[in-house]
């Protein structure tokens, strides 16, 4: 099945039922009240005790790597994938292959001057500073969120296909415009501006083109791939003109467009017929040759 579906039943009446859904196949259930040992505190329902174990251990050498590979890393930031990374790294400008250590290190030190010019803010200050200008593991914690609770606005349960709503969530992940690049683990990360001083080497960042994914629906609204844009501008001026105007200059158009498959054409042929030039022999030995054959025509055969 294309939905891989895990169902617990209680013994209620009527019963309820807890599903596990995982379209790609990524997840596992495990019954039990604890994180498996490899993961860190939560990013989502332990965000202080997530924060502190990341701020903490930054002499670590997990933390060496770029921060787009650390953001993967589930004993420091569980609960993040792929997609999140980039949407987290987008928001907070950061580059993607800047050294993981450099950001939260710069982070930590932000965290201490805030606390030296104003020891005495509030609960209710610091919330609303977060708010207005969140670092980057308070995104770690807000950006999930907001997927969890407007999930039924972003997904509908039922058309699961339907991909619309959370397209236009995202502003960075498979965002045309934006560029990639693979980390050293292979997985893709999306982001705008420079990739940073870690980037892999021997890579180029590719940009995302301007048009629909493959993976998404195809929009009945979009324009035709043949149409160029020269050839909108001109449909779009011509329908703002008389009728006699737009028959003539439409017609003008159609027949520019049919001449250039033919002038195309012909260059294809002469390219093609064209034979490749012979080595220029000299006239001296071009002589020789015929007098020899000619020598060798009228010679009678030695006995």
């Amino acid at each position: 099945p294309r939905h891989a579906h895990l169902r617990f039943l209680t013994r209620e009446s009527p019963p309820r039922a807890l599903c596990f859904v995982d379209p790609r196949r990524f997840g596992s259930w495990r019954l039990g009240d604890a994180w498996q040992p490899e993961r860190g505190p939560c990013v989502v329902s332990e965000y202080q005790a997530f924060r502190e174990n990341v701020l903490k251990n930054l002499d670590d050498r997990a933390f060496d790597k770029p921060i787009c590979e650390v953001l993967l890393n589930q004993k420091y930031f569980n609960g993040i994938g792929n997609y999140l990374r980039a949407e987290i790294l987008y928001r907070s400008k950061i580059p993607p292959f800047e050294k993981a250590r450099t950001v939260l290190e710069a982070l930590k030190e932000q965290e201490q001057e805030r606390r030296k010019k104003d020891p005495s803010l509030t609960l209710s200050k610091k919330v609303k500073l977060r708010q207005e200008n969140p670092d980057l593991l308070e995104l770690c914690h807000a950006v999930p969120m907001e997927v969890i609770t407007a999930e039924k606005q972003l997904l509908d349960p039922e058309h699961p296909d339907n991909y619309s709503a959370f397209k236009n969530w995202l502003q960075c992940y498979l965002v045309p415009g934006m560029s990639s690049l693979r980390d050293r683990s292979g997985r893709t990360i999306w982001f705008q501006g420079e990739p940073g001083p870690m980037a892999p080497k021997g890579q180029r960042p590719r940009k995302t083109p301007r048009k629909k994914s493959p993976q998404l629906e195809a929009d009945p609204e979009a324009p035709s791939p043949k149409a160029t844009p020269r050839a909108s501008k001109q449909r779009r001026r011509a329908a703002a003109k008389s009728p006699k105007l737009e028959e003539k200059e439409v017609k003008e158009e159609q027949e520019e467009q049919a001449d250039r498959p033919r002038k195309g054409r012909a260059r294809g042929r002469r390219t093609v017929t064209a034979a490749p030039a012979s080595p220029e022999v000299p006239q001296s030995v071009r002589r020789s040759r015929r007098t020899s054959a000619g020598r060798g025509r009228g010679a009678a055969p030695a006995v």
